[in-house]
């Protein structure tokens, strides 16, 4: 087993950082472009949103077949032809002459990355000890939002400076480097014992998990959350790139540095876990969104700036911690529950479109700060349910415990 601080563990856990960056820097590349694909291939708002949105749904629906041929034929294996295909889609992205060909390509790249995250969590979850599992699992998640926002960030700026083609171009250069680094880098799996793969079981390992209460309340917290943050950062490039604000699309790809306070968060939910239960370390992250979420009316560009931060410091704290908690929770089936807790998340992200969509254009950003009000509700409800679940176990397991020694 992998221990913490081990040299073993700082070479498996910047491997999986680095694929984990590769994802996230692809999947969210477009998000300071919607406005200028919306002008280039003349769709709407809520259609260029779909080039975020679309890619998220099919994340969550391949998530299912990624988690038995992970468990069929190998954590490492899996992660290396994910990206590699990953690869080959951004290429393909590149060279979209139009707004179907650009969505098919997302399509194809999204369903072939939907393996990294899968096949990472699980090796996660077999390779590491308990203790360094947890902090591990927060430096993952570091990553995911430090890839988030640097592609998000040179996209905008290389967009400027040249074209959105050449910046897809340039990020499937960066991606060949970080699959070279993933690939010297990563530890040969030595906990891993391949199970043929069996629909039956596999429909009856996922049913397990939903039946349980606890990690359906997890998964419904982990997808309603980014359901939020991703329906507000689309959106909130609408109303930055319109009146009163006008910002170009550097500005906008530099607004998620933001994401830097995700990064930051992540990694200190980890060490926090060890000293607060992670359902404490979910409730001030959903304080902390709430927080963000609100301060967005205040029509100043500082004050946005300031409110974006918060905002991903809360999310990534609540998402690190609710990851977390499914990883450590699951008794069997890790890589299914791990699925699964996935295809809630991206199912919530890619599903935000519907929903935000319809109140951006319906009531302005005073609705979609509503909107996600509303929503937050629903996951504090769910987040205090589950506490008071932890808790009776915990009560239930401590007499018992005593009771032996």
């Amino acid at each position: 087993m992998i221990e913490a601080k081990t040299a073993s563990f700082w070479k498996a856990t910047m491997a999986l950082g680095a694929a984990s960056f590769l994802i996230f820097a692809n999947l969210y590349y477009p998000q300071p472009l919607l406005p200028m694909l919306s002008e280039e291939f003349q769709v709407s708002e809520v259609a260029s949103s779909l080039i975020i949105s679309i890619p998220l749904i099919v994340l969550g629906i391949t998530f299912f077949v990624y988690s038995a041929l992970s468990d069929a034929f190998g954590r490492r294996n899996i992660l290396f032809i994910s990206m590699v295909l990953g690869i080959a889609g951004t290429i393909l992205i590149s060279l979209a002459p139009s707004f179907g060909w650009l969505m098919a390509a997302r399509v194809f790249q999204a369903a072939a990355l939907a393996g990294v995250p899968v096949a990472a969590m699980a090796y996660l979850s077999e390779e590491y000890s308990k203790q360094a599992m947890t902090v591990a699992v927060g430096i993952y998640i570091s990553a995911n939002s430090l890839g988030g926002m640097s592609g998000r960030v040179a996209s905008g700026i290389i967009a400027d400076a040249a074209d959105w083609h050449v910046a897809f171009m340039a990020m499937a250069g960066i991606s060949v480097a970080i699959f070279l680094f993933v690939w010297f880098m990563l530890p040969d799996s030595t906990q891993f014992r391949a199970k043929p793969f069996h629909l039956k079981e596999t429909l009856q390992n996922n049913w397990m998990h939903l039946k349980d209460k606890k990690m359906a309340l997890a998964y419904v917290i982990g997808g309603l959350h980014f359901f939020v943050f991703i329906g507000v950062f689309n959106f909130i490039t609408y109303l930055l790139n319109g009146e009163p604000f006008f910002v170009s699309a550097t500005v906008l790809g530099l607004l998620f540095l933001t994401y830097g306070a995700g990064t930051f968060s992540s990694t200190l939910a980890g060490k926090m876990a060890q000293v607060w239960n992670q359902t404490s370390c979910m409730l001030i992250g959903i304080v902390l969104m709430a927080a963000g979420i609100a301060l967005t009316i205040i029509p100043s560009f500082p004050v946005i700036l300031l409110a974006l931060l918060t905002l991903s410091f809360g999310f990534f704290f609540v998402h690190s911690s609710s990851s977390s908690w499914v990883t450590r929770h699951a008794s069997e089936a890790k890589a299914s529950a791990s699925g699964l807790y996935l295809t809630s998340y991206y199912l919530g992200g890619g599903l935000s479109s519907v929903y935000f969509g319809w109140l951006w254009p319906a009531f302005g950003w005073t609705g979609v700060v509503t909107g996600a009000a509303a929503v937050l509700v629903v996951t504090l409800s769910c987040t205090l349910s589950l506490r008071k679940i932890d808790k009776a176990e915990q009560e239930k397991t401590v007499p018992a415990y005593a009771a032996n020694s």
